[in-house]
């Protein structure tokens, strides 16, 4: 799959980019059904494990998120409304939430739903927006 970061880019720095990627929504996503699945049963075990799963994401977003920052902001002058940089603000804005969500999580389990619930939505819903704009937009220029 060839991506935005593709062009003039250095090859390791977009392999690594396209490697890790995706990996941060994976987990956010698996947090997302655990919370719903804690809301369901109450078990303790669920929104442990989201918690960890959230964390985990957040540390492997961190690699990608600074080589997009630096590729999209440095060198090829993106318009403001660039699918590019579009990407850019949906996914640095779910991680941001994603930071939030996991303070959300670190407390008593009682105390995720509803907040931890909503915020992992939030998380799932601007980065799956973000990538699928990304791919439209591009696929239709």
């Amino acid at each position: 799959m060839q991506t935005h970061l593709a062009t003039g880019r250095p090859a390791p720095v977009v392999a690594l980019y396209e490697l890790l990627n995706p990996i941060p929504l994976g987990f956010f996503v698996a947090a997302w059904v655990f919370d719903i699945v804690y809301m369901k049963t109450f078990s303790q075990m669920w929104t442990d494990a989201a918690n960890w799963l959230i964390v985990i994401g957040l540390l492997i977003a961190i690699i990608p998120r600074i080589i997009n920052a630096v590729l999209v902001w440095s060198g090829v002058n993106y318009p403001q409304s660039s699918p590019v940089k579009v990407h850019f603000w949906l996914s640095l804005l779910a991680i941001v939430l994603a930071i939030f969500n996991a303070f959300i999580h670190s407390r008593d389990a009682y105390a995720v739903v509803p907040m931890g619930v909503i915020l992992s939505t939030l998380v799932v819903l601007l980065l799956l927006l973000g990538n699928v704009q990304l791919a439209l937009r591009e696929r239709i220029a």
